[in-house]
């Protein structure tokens, strides 16, 4: 059975920093590209980071998180991490770790993640 189980979300002031964690079972990790999306009330599902190793090592991040968020990979753990600085109320959402097989181009299309974790809530605010 695969698992994904988000953790490390939680309220912080805009500035602040927080690290999710996603641990994962049930797959071969390094096989998969590991990705982050969040959820704003009211908004659709949107990609923030993905990271691949299928050959090269490849990280990706949207437009919106460049320069304040990174994602990271413990294979000791087969964990994937998603450190954010400098947050801002924007980026409340919830957050939500999900991998699918590095076949075809690499994008955030949501139709094509196999695997869901099950959210971790981020509140930035004041």
């Amino acid at each position: 059975e695969v698992q994904l189980v988000e953790s490390g979300g939680g309220w912080v002031r805009p500035g602040g920093s927080l690290r999710l964690s996603c641990a994962t079972s049930g797959l071969a990790f390094n096989d998969y590209v590991l990705y982050w999306f969040r959820q704003a009330p009211g908004k659709e599902r949107e990609g923030v980071s993905y990271l691949s190793k299928s050959s090269v090592l490849l990280t990706y991040y949207a437009d919106s998180v460049k320069g304040g968020f990174t994602i990271t990979t413990d294979d000791t753990k087969n964990t994937v991490y998603l450190q954010m600085s400098n947050l801002k109320p924007e980026d409340t959402a919830v957050y939500y770790c999900a991998e699918r097989k590095p076949v075809g181009h690499l994008d955030f299309d949501i139709r094509s993640v196999e695997f869901w974790g099950q959210g971790t809530q981020v509140t930035v605010s004041s």
